[in-house]
């Protein structure tokens, strides 16, 4: 019985978690370009109460054996495509398809984001493409997208090339957006800001080039976050209930502990 309370406190431990993680989808279901993560569980160790022994006429062809319970393993990425809405900005980006924009950060990091929603921050009497929060938007070339102030009607297609109009509404071409891919999406790590890093597990980044994008990028246009929220309610439903369950076995088990001390009484 001492088993079993360990065993279901395992179980209380690890929905709590998934709680956490539920409850965390839900409050990004208007992040841009937030992608959904999933809890992962797998079962504890197993004591072998009674090993098989099966021999040529007789014998035990099963163990005996007991579990003590579960953990958390993993949270994974949906990297599904979320809805994507029209806002009629001009430095709103979309990617339709796979891939991320690159951004450089001040301490040099390059991070990765499928967050389109840009800016136009003047550094040093010079317009730079940013994230919200300052940091640039880098081009294929690994260089900041400079727009200078008297450049008007920006405009990136599908491919992610950028160009605008000088004063002279001359076409001045500022270079293509970075859009990378990674062998594994998952494995990236997640920074916060709507930002991920490159490990081992996700691999490198490597370049997609125009001739080769299954994509197209959308000007004027985000991508929400693919949060669903019906079936994120479900899940939680779910944990609670499977909570519940474990709190329950906890006091079965206390009631029959406090049996088996009544019984000289």
């Amino acid at each position: 019985m001492i088993r079993s309370l360990w065993t279901a406190a395992t179980g209380m431990k690890s929905q709590q978690l998934n709680i956490d993680t539920i409850s965390n989808n839900l409050a990004n279901v208007n992040t841009t370009g937030y992608k959904a993560q999933r809890l992962e569980f797998k079962d504890l160790l197993y004591e072998t109460l009674k090993k098989s022994n099966l021999t040529d006429e007789n014998g035990r062809p099963v163990n005996l054996e007991v579990g003590h319970g579960v953990m958390a393993s993993a949270t994974t990425r949906d990297f599904m495509k979320g809805s994507v809405v029209e806002t009629h900005n001009t430095l709103d980006f979309a990617i339709d398809g796979e891939g991320f924009f690159v951004v450089s950060m001040p301490n040099g990091d390059i991070k990765y984001t499928r967050d389109g929603s840009f800016k136009l921050s003047m550094d040093k009497d010079e317009g730079m493409l940013t994230t919200s929060d300052g940091y640039y938007i880098l081009d294929e070339g690994d260089d900041e997208i400079k727009i200078d102030g008297e450049l008007t009607d920006i405009n990136v297609d599908e491919l992610g090339n950028i160009s605008a109009k000088d004063k002279n509404d001359k076409i001045v071409d500022l270079g293509r957006l970075k859009i990378v891919r990674f062998v594994n999406p998952e494995g990236l790590l997640s920074d916060g800001m709507n930002l991920f890093s490159a490990t081992d597990a996700s691999g490198e980044a490597s370049l997609i080039d125009a001739d080769k994008m299954d994509g197209r990028i959308l000007q004027g246009y985000l991508e929400m976050s693919n949060v669903q929220v019906v079936e994120e309610m479900i899940k939680m439903i779910t944990a609670q209930r499977a909570y519940e369950t474990s709190s329950k076995t906890i006091q079965a088990s206390d009631e029959m502990l406090q049996q088996a001390n009544n019984l000289r009484r």
